[in-house]
């Protein structure tokens, strides 16, 4: 009997659009009713996890920042973080200004961007669709290294992205020289869908993602079973990329979406249908039932 599902969201639980959709909720809903816990295991910041967590009633916690954080949704208090130093954080950003590539500052409540590009630019027509309050919080800031040298806010990640190939290599070669990170080795191209009127532009992009070292989400799903009392074969962890692969190779069952990452895929337990096939709900009903 499995007890704990952790779900990415990006080409996991979310499909194209951005979106949870209704059979999903409700077999979610189903799980949770049949106390399974059902946590988000994500990338993104607490605000944007918040609201997913809230509309599929996942009510007690979730996993931020790839790992960097646990947040306890009803004491409203994160329960467990590992964040990057600022001087880390200048230090990367500086040779990606060196180097004209673009970036990303994950805090733990927004994400800081020099423009809206790549992964920022999905996120922000995901928020045309959204309440204020369940929007993902996106701050343009002109002057990203004074920003980061003044403000007191904490750093959970950062993404480096270019539609480039060989410029978006040389780049990684470089952040690989930066002590006491981990740049995850994300070698396929994102592809991902936003809607301009009633046409489909697709958004494609070469990224990474930087933490701190030994962040990952198994890490941080580890110090949470062991807090609820679970063992770690009583875990299923579902996900699609490279930062879910060490979540899927050590859960009970490591569940990967039709269309991931091949290492993701080749370390997985079971192939569910994709993110546009409802492919979370479909692994939720075939092993939770």
């Amino acid at each position: 009997m499995y007890k704990l599902v952790a779900i990415d969201l990006d080409g996991t639980m979310l499909n194209s659009y951005g979106i949870v959709t209704e059979n999903t909720k409700k077999v979610i809903k189903q799980a949770i009713e049949k106390e399974i816990e059902i946590i988000i295991a994500s990338g993104r910041p607490i605000n944007s996890i918040q609201a997913i967590a809230n509309e599929i009633g996942s009510n007690n916690y979730f996993i931020a920042g790839n790992g960097a954080l646990i947040y306890d949704i009803k004491n409203n208090q994160t329960i467990y973080e590992k964040y990057i130093p600022k001087k880390k954080v200048l230090e990367i950003i500086k040779i990606c200004e060196e180097n004209s590539i673009s970036y990303n500052v994950y805090t733990e409540k927004a994400i800081l961007a020099t423009g809206l590009k790549y992964n920022v630019l999905y996120y922000h027509k995901e928020n045309l669709k959204k309440e204020d309050n369940k929007k993902t919080v996106i701050n343009i800031v002109k002057d990203m290294y004074k920003y980061i040298q003044d403000t007191e806010e904490k750093f959970l990640k950062i993404t480096v992205c270019d539609e480039n190939k060989t410029i978006f290599n040389s780049i990684i070669r470089k952040l690989r020289n930066v002590e006491g990170i981990e740049v995850l080795d994300v070698s396929h191209i994102s592809r991902k869908v936003i809607k301009q009127g009633t046409e489909d532009i697709s958004i494609e992009y070469y990224y990474t993602e930087i933490s701190l070292k030994d962040v990952d989400k198994w890490n941080t799903i580890e110090i949470l079973i062991r807090k609820l009392n679970i063992k770690k074969e009583e875990v299923i962890a579902i996900g699609d990329n490279i930062n879910d692969k060490k979540m899927i190779e050590n859960a009970g069952l490591g569940i990967a979406m039709k269309g991931s990452t091949p290492i993701v895929t080749s370390k997985a337990d079971y192939i569910t249908s994709s993110n546009n096939e409802e492919g979370v709900a479909n692994a939720i009903e075939k092993f939770c039932f």
